[in-house]
């Protein structure tokens, strides 16, 4: 494969400044590092992008050349992250991050690269997005330092690959996708927070995204990807970011923090991440499937069924995500060779922005979930009334996750850590509206994905291109396994 990209040391400033280097606990251009507990918590997302015919015109094009520059450079996939262009004031070669961060690619056919002075202008409101993350020596702490002078590395690369078996194909190419993202070195503070990496093919344009996760979680994500795609449709978004922390009234939010970076971080300013989290990530083999609204009725319905039939009615009738996430937990139960007394977990984040005393508001952008665990037998996630079996501890742990919030942060035990091999871990949601949301001007993606699944047993939901189903993503280590997965998934 080919690839190419150009290079230039131009940035997008964000006009802002902030003063002070902010810790993670206070309120202003702050953000604590989070976590997730395991090497699924590096969320990079692939979008692909169904894109409509649209040709750029020449002032866009010199638009694109004044931000990005006009050298190039003969390279592979990772020299195309290393040597391109740059919007931004970090300069440099970026190495491949060690910690937890969120990327995402669009896919998107016979499309222009998306705009770059809109993104100037969207990143007035998401300032700390464009600023650094620094160690706090003082406090131990770490916080985002912001100034005018920041902005956003933005990567132009080619490529020769088939954008249209990359956009149509259920299994994943993993290593031409990891290659549709830019790379930022997070292996020791200061680092940037945000990256951008546009790549063209024949016929169409990937849009990848690299975001911290202790900044931003999926859905402070979508909120700038939605604001910055508005812009470049030349419409005005609809609400105003917030990063106020002040507005999270959480009792001992503000030592939970701390406690769980010093847990993941011992050795600041070095974040590299604990040893289980380091993967190979190209050695798994990865799907994607979609539910459409009929099947998830009636995945519900069967639910329901199961359990009246075994006298364990549910407390509610299942909502799309417990549906789904239960289906996946079963499969994963019965794709891999667990003993039947094998206690196998399942781990995903909650948003609690509407379900903490007083909630908060919906705009704001930062990270604000609480981890949810559930586990149950081998031979339970096997039997009769398997669905509805995980459908129950799924609804039990939203319930306990509601009245009280900070209770999951537990998750950070060793026990945890020691079970990853019978662990499946959600990221996403099945109310992530990625399709309807990043259309630069020239269509909804034809394919949208997270792009660093990196454990055998990861599973990424979105809202599917429809508007109406759900789209679910697999990671698996072996192929067999995830033909067995597929066959009980898309039969249940």
């Amino acid at each position: 494969m080919r690839w190419s990209s150009r290079s230039g040391q131009s940035s997008i400033n964000t006009g802002r400044r902030c003063e002070r280097s902010c810790d993670p606990t206070s309120t202003g251009c702050r953000g604590a590092v989070h976590h997730q507990p395991s090497s699924g918590s590096l969320s990079h997302i692939l979008l692909l992008y169904r894109i409509y015919p649209h040709v750029a015109s020449q002032n866009y094009r010199r638009q694109l050349r004044r931000h990005a520059g006009d050298g190039r450079a003969a390279a592979g996939a990772d020299q195309a992250h290393r040597d391109g262009g740059t919007v931004g004031r970090h300069p440099g070669a970026a190495a491949r991050p060690a910690v937890p961060r969120r990327r995402h690619a669009a896919l998107r056919r016979h499309s222009p690269v998306p705009q770059v002075l809109p993104l100037a202008t969207t990143l007035g409101s998401f300032a700390p997005l464009a600023g650094r993350l620094v160690h706090l020596k003082d406090t131990g702490d770490v916080g985002i330092s912001c100034s005018a002078s920041d902005g956003v590395r933005f990567v132009v690369a080619v490529s020769d690959a088939d954008i249209r078996r990359l956009a149509g194909d259920e299994e994943h190419d993993v290593r031409v996708l990891e290659g549709l993202v830019p790379e930022v070195d997070m292996s020791e503070l200061p680092t940037a927070v945000l990256a951008v990496q546009a790549t063209r093919f024949e016929g169409g344009v990937a849009v990848g995204l690299t975001v911290h996760h202790g900044v931003a979680d999926g859905r402070s994500l979508w909120t700038f990807v939605e604001a910055w795609a508005s812009a470049c449709r030349g419409e005005i978004p609809g609400a105003t970011p917030t990063f106020d922390r002040s507005l999270i009234k959480l009792p001992g939010g503000e030592e939970l923090a701390s406690s769980i970076l010093r847990k993941l971080t011992p050795n600041l300013p070095s974040a590299t991440p604990p040893s289980p989290i380091r993967e190979d990530l190209t050695r798994f083999t990865r799907r994607t499937f979609a539910l459409d609204a009929q099947d998830i009725q009636r995945l519900k319905q069967r639910i329901v069924h199961l359990g009246e039939a075994h006298g364990t009615p549910l407390p509610r009738p299942p909502s799309a995500f417990a549906a789904i996430v239960a289906l996946a937990w079963t499969c994963f139960a019965r794709c891999k060779p667990f003993a039947a007394d094998d206690d196998l977990v399942l781990f995903f984040f909650a948003d609690t922005r509407d379900r903490l005393d007083p909630p908060v508001d919906a705009c704001y952008i930062g990270v604000c979930l609480a981890g949810c665990i559930a586990t149950l037998p081998a031979a339970e996630l096997r039997g009769e009334r398997a669905l509805a079996a995980a459908t129950l501890a799924v609804q039990h742990e939203i319930n306990k996750m509601k009245e009280d919030p900070v209770a999951g942060w537990n998750f950070m035990s060793p026990a945890l850590w020691a079970s990853l091999d019978r662990m499946m871990n959600i990221s996403g949601s099945s109310g992530f509206r990625a399709y309807e949301i990043a259309d630069f001007g020239w269509g909804k993606p034809r394919r949208t994905e997270n792009i660093r699944m990196n454990q055998g047993g990861q599973v990424a939901m979105m809202r599917a291109s429809d508007g109406q189903g759900v789209q679910v993503s697999v990671s698996l280590l072996h192929a067999a396994q995830m033909d067995e997965f597929k066959s009980h998934f898309l039969m249940f």
